[in-house]
């Protein structure tokens, strides 16, 4: 999309699935780390029910993000941005899209190979795909924990930024993804 016809602000459907998406993996993260490091039991199956469930929505919000972004489409970058502030953001953001999509996926998958299906939130079971292998379990468990970790870290780094361009650049950015509508937004 050409600069000429970027929307002047992102759509009301975006920032929604934005601030969703925000609100799903800030209580997958830690859900993820908690039950990998509890004992086996009833609460440590339900926080693993939980987490695949809010997987799944991560998941489907993901799609929903491209699907807005296509029909509505995104505003040209800050014009007040260094040439660096925009590689990286350009580059948390991309791989923070990356992850939205890799993890669920990454997830459903070792599971499958754990023997399980993923139940989501009780109301149906996604089924297992694979036959039970617990050596690739195992490896696909580590990647995912690892995945996990660098999610935290660019989200860290992405908060970071949002922090730095409210309170010391003072520019604005911010405010292109806060829910509140705007006049002709969609």
């Amino acid at each position: 999309m050409s600069d000429q016809i970027r929307p002047p602000v992102y759509s009301s459907a975006s920032k929604w699935i934005h601030w969703l998406t925000a609100l799903c993996v800030l209580m997958i993260i830690p859900g993820g780390i908690l039950m990998t490091h509890m004992e086996e039991g009833p609460l440590q199956d339900q926080i693993y029910d939980l987490h695949r469930s809010f997987g799944v929505v991560v998941f489907i919000l993901a799609v929903t993000r491209v699907a807005a972004r296509k029909a509505f489409g995104t505003p040209a970058p800050v014009e007040a941005l260094t040439p660096l502030e925009r590689r990286a953001s350009v580059a948390v953001h991309h791989s923070l899209l990356t992850l939205i999509f890799v993890m669920p996926i990454l997830g459903v998958v070792m599971t499958s190979f754990y023997g399980d299906g993923v139940s989501v939130f009780g109301l149906f079971t996604l089924p297992q795909m694979f036959a039970k292998k617990e050596p690739v379990y195992d490896v696909l468990a580590a990647i995912h924990g690892w995945l996990g970790y660098l999610m935290a870290a660019l989200i860290l780094s992405h908060f970071g930024g949002a922090i730095m361009h409210t309170f010391i650049k003072r520019d604005g950015v911010l405010q292109r993804m806060l829910p509140a509508p705007r006049k002709g937004q969609v």
